[in-house]
């Protein structure tokens, strides 16, 4: 079982097919692409390496991306993939604590810096040496046979709260995964175009698998990444158009399509996830843009795969729950099971909020030598996602906040959610992230981190209003701050402790309203 498999399978049956495209312009058919991957991996084997040896990917999105990563697979190594936005150093830790034999860059970004460490080697894609490695035109050869256990994609997560930590997925967990997106999120057609504006080091890569499947194209934006003006003329180039997108992208996506007038044509599916998708913004990109939304929800434990609100549930008015539906973030996919748990580990009833927890095919090895984690996170088989939730009687899935996000005032959960639905429904504001700050007599107190408008005029006195007609009282904010920009990881989702870590070192001032 070797995921490299459905490349392999592909370029005999499609070798012609249009493999990658940049921008309009095409790079590469199914059988040149398995041909290159073939030959890397002959590059990689000469250099010593074979199954187990981890080689890392430092990169932004690129139209080799999908040969680096087969080219590992190919010779039984395993995926390091590191998000392209961290610093070198930051890069670094990663490659020492994984012992990676060799990383792909761009441009030399660690060798130069002095950063690689003892025993890992920097292959240079702009290089000579490179473009010379996968020019080689060999016949293709099947990839070898590995455990379905064996690690093939070992994902650092964001470590917003520490140090972060390798998740290990394997052949079967990323098999699981690509059959779950055929089954319950979309239906992939040959002539399909899968585009790639979030990252590649992350689920929007993986996501590339069932396409490779279906023989399917691969789309790289020139940018490298999103632009809602590139995606709009992208569209009405190939049609067919499908891509992952975080709830704020869609969101820059619909103030971009109202301003040139766009409805969305040749846009077939974006699939959405990795952040709250607030009630007011999926209700708008519905009016422009139509029912080209799915919405899904994951974590690098269980990549992209716990659960899914189809493109008909999500466009759907004629339920007599369907706002609550819209709201949800759907039910089980097909490889997992969901919980919900108490503190104590007693499953909980529908309609009351506890931990989310997942079982099945997709969920993870285990952390990278950190066998602590692992047995704190994965209990009697189940994944611990430290998101809270709640669950209806058909089983739709409701989250409302990670579990270390949640609110605590005099006694009382507050989820930060519900305060930032509540204030996004105000014309006034943008973008909202609300979180909690220590206070001696309550526990905590709620504060607002609020981006206004363009033209719009917003101050704490007009959105306390405005929070005590929607929220019960005590949920209100205590505090808000105006600012122009709120911190985001390359997915676009809001780093609260960043926001969190302002206040603490005094980086902005938050006097009480």
């Amino acid at each position: 079982m070797n995921i490299a498999q459905w490349l392999y399978q592909t370029a005999l049956a499609r070798p012609s097919a249009p493999a990658i495209k940049v921008g309009a312009a095409s790079f590469c058919d199914y059988v040149r692409l398995a041909r290159r991957a073939q030959a890397l991996s002959r590059e990689l084997a000469g250099r010593g390496l074979g199954q187990g040896d981890r080689v890392a990917i430092f990169t932004a999105n690129c139209a080799e991306y999908l040969e680096m990563i087969h080219a590992c697979w190919w010779i039984g190594a395993t995926v390091v993939p590191i998000n392209y936005k961290l610093h070198p150093r930051e890069a670094a830790w990663i490659l020492e604590d994984c012992t990676a034999r060799i990383i792909l860059t761009r441009a030399g970004e660690m060798a130069d810096k002095g950063l690689l460490p003892q025993g890992c080697t920097e292959i240079t894609i702009d290089s000579d040496d490179y473009r010379g490695a996968v020019a080689a035109d060999a016949a293709l050869k099947q990839p070898p046979s590995l455990p379905a256990d064996a690690v093939a994609w070992l994902f650092y997560t964001s470590g917003t709260t520490g140090r972060p930590k390798g998740v290990m997925l394997s052949h079967g967990n990323l098999m699981a995964m690509s059959f779950a997106y055929a089954i319950d999120v979309d239906r992939i057609e040959a002539g399909d175009h899968s585009l790639y504006a979030a990252p590649m080091s992350h689920g929007a890569g993986l996501y590339a698998l069932p396409y490779i499947r279906a023989g399917a194209c691969h789309v790289i934006p020139e940018s490298g990444g999103f632009d809602p003006a590139e995606i709009i003329a992208l569209a009405g180039d190939p049609g067919g158009l499908c891509f992952f997108a975080a709830p704020t992208m869609i969101k820059r996506l619909v103030t971009a399509a109202k301003a040139v007038g766009y409805a969305g044509q040749g846009i077939k599916t974006i699939t959405y996830g990795g952040g709250p998708m607030y009630a007011a913004d999926i209700d708008e990109a519905l009016a422009l843009l139509g029912p080209r939304f799915i919405q899904i929800y994951g974590q690098g434990e269980t990549p992209m795969t716990i659960s899914v609100l189809p493109r008909d549930l999500v466009a759907d008015e004629s339920h007599p729950n369907w706002r609550a539906r819209r709201a949800s973030v759907g039910y089980a996919q097909a490889p997992v099971e969901v919980e919900i748990r108490a503190p104590d580990g007693g499953c909980l009833p529908p309609g009351k909020t506890g931990e989310i927890m997942v079982r099945g095919a997709t969920v993870m090895l285990g952390y990278w030598n950190r066998p602590e984690a692992t047995a704190e996170t994965i209990v009697d088989g189940w994944l611990r996602t430290g998101d809270m939730g709640h669950m209806d009687v058909d089983g739709f899935l409701t989250l409302t906040d990670r579990s270390k996000d949640v609110i605590i005032s005099g006694g009382t959960n507050i989820y930060p959610r519900e305060v930032e639905e509540a204030l996004l429904m105000h014309p006034a504001v943008h973008e909202v992230s609300v979180i909690g700050t220590p206070d001696p007599e309550w526990g905590e107190n709620v504060v607002a981190f609020v981006v206004a408008a363009s033209c719009a005029t917003c101050d704490a006195s007009t959105l306390d209003g405005w929070c005590r007609s929607q929220i019960a009282a005590f949920k209100r904010p205590k505090r808000y701050i105006f600012t122009d920009t709120l911190p985001k990881n390359s997915y676009g989702k809001v780093l609260k402790t960043e926001l969190r870590d302002q206040l603490e070192t005094g980086a902005i001032e938050a006097p009480p309203n």
